[in-house]
């Protein structure tokens, strides 16, 4: 879907604004101020292939397009498209290469990414290279050949929180040729747009910040390619990974919040780091925002600011499965970006796939969503769960 085609605003208009009204007119029908749940599979037609703009709702439906126009604005994209889920969204964009084909991507990529790359396609003979963030920084050119197709990217990434200068990884992989994607799913478009940097295709899992309440899966794809974009609309309707009206309008009543729970989640998570940077059973903190990270001033130039996501290092595995059991506001569990503040442990969670990896994720890695409640809270509860590991210490 064009962000143009029903696009109530001009790009003059700030991102909050768009965020509540592109793609979201009033019901022409109704006039009902929230677009409805066009809950069909089926539309009917005034002659044979004649129809109101729908046919089929794999094809396309009123409250899709609804969520890819907005989708789109949010991104500076012309085209947006919306998808059953994250990896629904990686696996139409894999079918813009082909077997004998090359994909540079990061390592420090999420688990369900890495598990489809290596367990999916490289058996089919796609082949990847595997970087680190800083073979990325020091210059993608010598790990770049003619078979290159992708290099894939993720800022800040998942769950080592490192950050790609998306310019310069763009300039490196358009001059041989390849295609930039960036999954922007940690920073969301509020805080970073990577096609205004240069990528070519942006890639979220709407699960996540987007919907931002733990209450649907979904996936999306922006971009201002329209050749690109033309082939993932086809691989949309022939592959048939789309959401269901419901999950797009879910997703779309998150969008309308997305500016203000960003806004919260960053400042909670500058307090939470700050505690845990000063705690003595903390090994390490992966933040951008802390001026000691490595990646803080690429971060600062690129971003708006630094985000809800947080890891730390403790100083065994065993403390860290220990830990995320202590706490009493947050929740273990898998995924990211609710309301709600998350913990858990990668190596043995979101990141199992990646165990037998060179690069596997630390055993001792604690991972934290920081949500919307009271940044007072979050900072006591992770105390209290850290007191036993600082008692420890102080024993031995």
């Amino acid at each position: 879907m064009s962000a143009k085609d029903g696009a109530a605003y001009t790009d003059a208009v700030e991102f909050e604004t768009r965020a509540i009204h592109d793609g979201q007119e009033p019901d022409p029908a109704t006039g009902a101020v929230i677009t409805p749940i066009y809950q069909t599979a089926t539309f009917v037609q005034d002659d044979v292939g004649v129809n109101k703009g729908y046919d089929y709702s794999r094809s396309g439906n009123p409250t899709r397009t609804a969520l890819e126009t907005c989708l789109a604005s949010l991104e500076s994209a012309e085209y947006g498209l919306a998808y059953s889920s994250g990896l629904g969204a990686t696996t139409t964009i894999m079918h813009l290469v082909n077997p004998g084909d090359r994909v540079v991507s990061v390592n420090d990529v999420y688990g369900g990414v890495y598990r489809m790359f290596t367990q999916v396609y490289e058996p089919k003979g796609y082949r990847f290279t595997y970087l680190s963030a800083e073979e990325i920084a020091a210059g993608l050119e010598p790990h770049l050949d003619e078979s290159t197709r992708i290099v894939w990217l993720e800022t800040p990434t998942n769950p080592l929180l490192n950050v790609i200068d998306i310019r310069k990884a763009a300039d490196s992989a358009h001059a041989a040729g390849a295609l930039v994607v960036v999954d922007n799913t940690f920073a969301t478009p509020y805080f970073q747009r990577p096609l205004e940097l240069g990528a070519d295709v942006v890639l979220h899992s709407t699960t996540k910040y987007l919907s931002g309440h733990s209450d649907v899966i979904g996936g999306s794809v922006a971009t201002n390619d329209p050749t690109v974009a033309e082939r993932l609309k086809f691989l949309q309707k022939a592959l048939g990974a789309v959401p269901g009206p419901f999950d797009c309008w879910l997703v779309l009543r998150g969008l309308k919040t997305l500016a203000l729970r960003m806004e919260r989640h960053s400042e909670n998570a500058r307090a939470v780091a700050d505690f845990l940077a000063g705690h003595p059973a903390v090994d390490h903190v992966l933040y951008p925002g802390l001026r000691d990270h490595p990646g803080h001033e690429i971060a600062a130039r690129q971003m708006r600011d630094f985000g809800g996501m947080i890891s730390f290092l403790t100083a065994s595995e065993e403390e860290a499965i220990a830990l995320v059991t202590r706490t009493k506001v947050w929740t273990l569990a898998e995924s990211l970006g609710g309301v709600e503040s998350l913990i858990e442990v990668p190596a043995r969670m979101t990141h199992a796939s990646t165990s037998e990896a060179s690069f596997a994720t630390p055993g001792n890695l604690v991972r934290l969503s920081v949500g919307i409640e009271a940044a007072a809270d979050l900072v006591a509860d992770l105390e209290q769960a850290l007191a036993p590991v600082a008692a420890a210490s102080k024993r031995a």
